[in-house]
């Protein structure tokens, strides 16, 4: 981290500007080498016109913007130069920072430094990329307050109830002389191991509503042939995205749309019909249906009003019945000649587009969405966190078998010891240089 890095921070294109960002601590000096008037005068935090040089060839006129550490991004001294959006004048300034002593940055190393420097911990940086890939308001908040630290705190706070039980643990076998500190047993410290076990849960119980506004909701459409799946599908995305006709296995191979329902995506899958079949394509596409299934957040099962239930649809019914689904009757402008029973029942005409809202406003019952409305989004959303808080309940298990089994105090704090240690791995007070190294990787270039 001792060399100066630059990169273009804007999508390269046609645009009205692009920004090129440098940090180093040589990066006025570089800078002030293509520049016209000489920046190293200039107070921090300021913006000054100015025009970028290759000899004596004016290449762009451009704003530059000054910060001076530490009160910057990356904790170094950081230029920012506003090019005009071309092409070719963003490359040609790019071009003569490199040559006169920066290195292009690797994808995420701005973010990278601003970590490693102590400006931010990983879930803060975390929440870098997810504002940037935020598609809702719901996901902007979240990924907010990860970036405002909201999120660490909930780490931050179960590392300091373990510090408090591994302080008063260090007293009993420093200073045992003391006869007015109370000796703590085994016994005494379960409790509180027992009530960090019960934060993890819930923050790992609340992930899951993360993972909900962040990603989506994986729904998939299933049914037979012909009941009317695509026709759904181009309904709830208002996009005549697949193909609708009146021959069965039309659709061989899965079809993708998104519908956002109150700030909440749902990216849906429309599946070939699953039926017996010597096709040999539409078997293939049978089969990734089936496979969809088990990876589904939600199933839509789309059955015939006019028709009797198949084997194969009672074979599905079974199937699905773990897992959150709605079972859509569609063609109920047809006579119904289907007897089925179930409280997740929805009637449609996906051809009239009649009972699609009832449709949505049904998903919204079946995974509460309401109740992002109001509450409180500070989750843990990356699933490199939410992994090692699972590792951690293992940890509190050993703990728990080793009071059982009566181990002594100094042994189990050892234990305990682990499990700070690995709650610090989420927001990077304990890494490894090969995680960070790969976390980073998956930035943009100039970030």
């Amino acid at each position: 981290m001792q060399d100066t890095i630059v990169a273009i921070s804007t999508s390269l294109g046609v645009g009205a500007i692009s920004i090129i960002r440098v940090s180093g601590s040589e990066s006025i000096d570089i800078v002030n080498k293509i520049t016209k008037q000489d920046i190293t005068k200039y107070k921090t935090h300021t913006i000054h016109h100015d025009y970028i040089i290759d000899k004596d060839k004016i290449i762009d006129e451009v704003l530059i913007s000054i910060m001076i550490a530490p009160k910057t991004f990356t904790k170094e001294d950081i230029i920012e130069i506003n090019t005009h959006g071309g092409i070719a004048s963003t490359n040609k300034v790019l071009e003569l920072l490199i040559e006169n002593g920066c290195r292009l940055a690797e994808p995420g190393e701005f973010t990278k430094r601003a970590f490693l420097n102590g400006r931010i911990d990983l879930i803060e940086a975390e929440g870098v990329m997810d504002v940037i890939n935020s598609k809702t308001d719901k996901a902007l908040s979240l990924a907010m307050n990860e970036l405002k630290g909201e999120s660490s705190k909930l780490i931050k706070d179960l590392r300091q109830k373990i510090i408090k039980i591994l302080a008063n643990i260090e007293v009993n076998i420093d200073y045992p002389e003391y006869e007015d500190i109370k000796e703590l047993t085994n016994k005494d410290i379960l409790p509180s191991i027992n009530e960090i076990e019960c934060d993890i849960k819930n923050i790992i119980n609340n992930s899951k509503d993360a993972s909900i506004i962040k990603d989506g909701i994986k729904t998939v459409i299933i049914g037979k042939p012909n009941v009317g799946k695509s026709s759904l599908l181009n309904r709830l995305i208002n996009e005549e995205k697949a193909i609708v006709t009146n021959i069965p296995g039309t659709t061989r191979d899965i079809v993708e749309g998104e519908v956002y329902i109150d700030g909440i995506k749902l990216n849906i899958i429309d599946t070939a019909g699953i039926r017996k079949t010597t096709d040999v394509i539409e078997n293939i596409g049978v089969s990734k249906s089936l496979e969809l299934i088990e990876s589904a957040e939600l199933i839509i099962f789309v059955l015939n009003n006019n028709e009797l239930l198949t084997k194969e649809e009672q074979d599905l019914l079974e199937r699905i019945k773990y897992k959150n689904y709605i079972i859509v009757i569609n063609k109920t402008d047809l006579e119904s000649n289907l007897h089925i029973k179930d409280q997740n029942i929805v009637r449609i005409s996906a051809l009239n587009n009649i009972g699609i809202n009832n449709l949505k406003q049904k998903i919204k019952q079946l995974f509460n969405l309401e109740k992002f409305e109001s509450k409180d989004i500070t989750y843990i959303s990356s699933s490199r966190s939410i992994g090692i808080l699972k590792e951690t309940l293992s940890l509190i298990n050993d703990v728990r078998t080793a009071i059982s089994n009566d181990m002594p105090i100094d042994m189990i704090e050892i234990d305990i010891k682990t499990i700070w240690n690995k709650l610090g791995e989420i927001i990077g007070e304990t890494y490894q240089d090969e995680l960070i190294d790969q976390l980073f990787s998956q930035f943009c270039l100039g970030k």
